[in-house]
C-alpha cells in the first residue's frame, strides 16, 4: 500500500484490483483449468483407447 494515497483513491485503487481479479484474471485461470484437464484426457484416451467395456 502507498502511504501518500488518501483514503478515497487508495480503496478506489482496491476496488479496481478486485475488479480486475473478478472479471479477468480468474475466469481466464477457469477457462485453462477445465480445458487443461480436458487436454489431459483427450490424451490419455489417445494412448490408452476410448472408454467402455473390453472387447472379446
Amino acid at each position: 500500500m502507498d502511504p501518500s494515497l488518501n483514503p478515497r483513491m487508495q480503496r478506489r485503487r482496491e476496488l479496481m484490483m478486485f475488479f480486475f481479479l473478478a472479471f479477468v484474471i480468474w475466469p481466464f485461470v477457469a477457462v485453462a483449468v477445465v480445458g487443461g484437464y480436458g487436454f489431459m484426457v483427450w490424451m490419455y484416451q489417445l494412448i490408452a483407447g476410448p472408454p467402455g467395456p473390453p472387447h472379446v
